[in-house]
């Protein structure tokens, strides 16, 4: 009889220092405070993060190799600065807080760990809508909200496992990888 193989859920992200985490989350309760009865699952601030790439459910004797390929892609890209600022939204109804890569690394790095169909549109995700009523004011309340601009160093990209429960992701980090090109 074949044994189905152990898969886990993994993805590889930059994580945000403690001042972003602080300023998401007053962001996220001046949000809520302003449109209190509109039905969304908010992002937990400690659980959000920069994605660079989702690999999805992986057999767990692959995740050695997958830690390998984050080496060698973080081997030759030097520390940068990343800058978190403005609001927006995706068509399904997704709340995000941009960020712009000025010096392109954000993106070399994405590419090196395997191209998408989809460009590349790092952003942190803070809330995804979940019914249409009072969506466009949420939505509206977010855009007008200002999110002041903060720059963030990159030193190294995680390698995560999410583990899906009612009580929403639980993210564990499996590997670190520093940059140093």
């Amino acid at each position: 009889m074949k044994t189905t193989p152990i898969t886990w859920r993994v993805f590889c992200a930059v994580e945000l220092p403690p001042d972003v985490r602080a300023q998401l989350e007053d962001h996220v309760a001046r949000l809520r405070r302003a449109v209190p009865d509109v039905a969304a699952s908010w992002s937990r601030v400690e659980n959000i993060h920069l994605t660079l790439k989702f690999f999805g459910n992986v057999e767990v004797d692959r995740i050695e190799e997958i830690s390998a390929a984050i080496d060698r892609a973080a081997t030759d890209i030097a520390p940068f600065e990343i800058a978190i600022g403005k609001t927006g939204t995706f068509r399904t109804p997704v709340l995000w807080i941009g960020v712009s890569d000025p010096s392109g690394k954000l993106t070399a790095l994405h590419q090196k760990l395997g191209s998408e169909d989809r460009p590349y549109q790092p952003h942190l995700t803070i809330a995804r809508i979940r019914r249409h009523e009072g969506a466009r004011r949420l939505v509206d309340a977010h855009r007008q909200m200002q999110f002041e601009n903060v720059s963030v160093r990159v030193k190294e990209v995680v390698l995560f496992r999410s583990e899906l429960s009612p009580k929403g992701s639980k993210y564990t980090a499996i590997s670190k990888h520093g940059l140093h090109g």
